[in-house]
């Protein structure tokens, strides 16, 4: 299980549009995604791919990190699990 975050997206965006962005950059279908909102300038999301790896995801995150997409720049970052 792997997962991604992305940042600054504009908050109108629905999940379908955000498939089809990663998909469009060779991502595979997510499992799941969670919205964070913050403080509402530059919203973010969570998406978990569960056959996918964190260095899989690594490979794919800079061809959309810095991408300016829907008026926006946007952020990637692949969420690596930490065990204390």
């Amino acid at each position: 299980m792997a997962r991604l975050w992305i940042g600054n997206i504009e908050d109108n965006t629905s999940d379908e549009e955000l498939q089809e962005l990663l998909t469009k950059y060779g991502f595979p279908k997510f499992d799941a995604i969670e919205r964070v909102a913050g403080d509402g300038s530059r919203p973010a999301a969570i998406f978990t791919f569960e056959g996918a790896s964190p260095d899989g995801l690594a490979l794919l995150a800079p061809r959309i990190h810095d991408l300016f997409w829907k008026h926006r720049k946007l952020t990637v970052q692949v969420m690596r699990d930490t065990f204390a």
